[in-house]
C-alpha cells in the first residue's frame, strides 16, 4: 500500500467529502458504519456517494475489505448546508480506522 491513491482522489459527485490520510484496509463493516453515521444525521434531503467497495481476495474469507491509500475519497455527500456535512463526515470519521479530513469542493 505505497503511494497516494492515484484514482478516486477527486471529488465527483457530492459537494462535501472525507479523504483519507493514511494506507490502510477499511473492512464491510466499518465502510457500512459510516455509511449508517452519515444517513442518520443528514436524514433531512441530501445524498450520500460512498466511494469505496470491499471486495475479496485469496485465502480464508474472515472479512472482505477495500484497499484505501492516502488522499482516497472514502464518501461524499450533497444537497445539505456545510455546517450538517461537516457534523455527519467527522461522525463517520470516527468510525473509520484511519486519519482522515473534511473536503469541501471549490466552485
Amino acid at each position: 500500500m505505497k503511494g497516494k491513491s492515484c484514482r478516486g482522489n477527486r471529488i465527483c459527485f457530492g459537494r462535501y467529502s472525507l479523504q483519507a490520510l493514511e494506507p490502510a484496509w477499511i473492512t464491510a463493516r466499518q465502510i457500512e458504519a459510516g455509511r449508517r453515521a452519515i444517513t442518520r444525521y443528514a436524514r433531512r434531503g441530501g445524498k450520500i456517494w460512498v466511494r469505496i467497495f470491499p471486495g475479496s481476495g485469496k485465502g480464508s474469507p474472515k472479512y472482505w475489505v477495500s484497499v484505501v491509500k492516502p488522499s482516497r475519497i472514502l464518501y461524499e455527500m450533497g444537497g445539505v448546508s456545510e455546517t450538517v456535512a461537516r457534523a455527519a463526515i467527522s461522525i463517520a470519521a470516527s468510525k473509520m480506522p484511519i486519519r482522515s479530513q473534511f473536503i469541501r469542493l471549490e466552485i
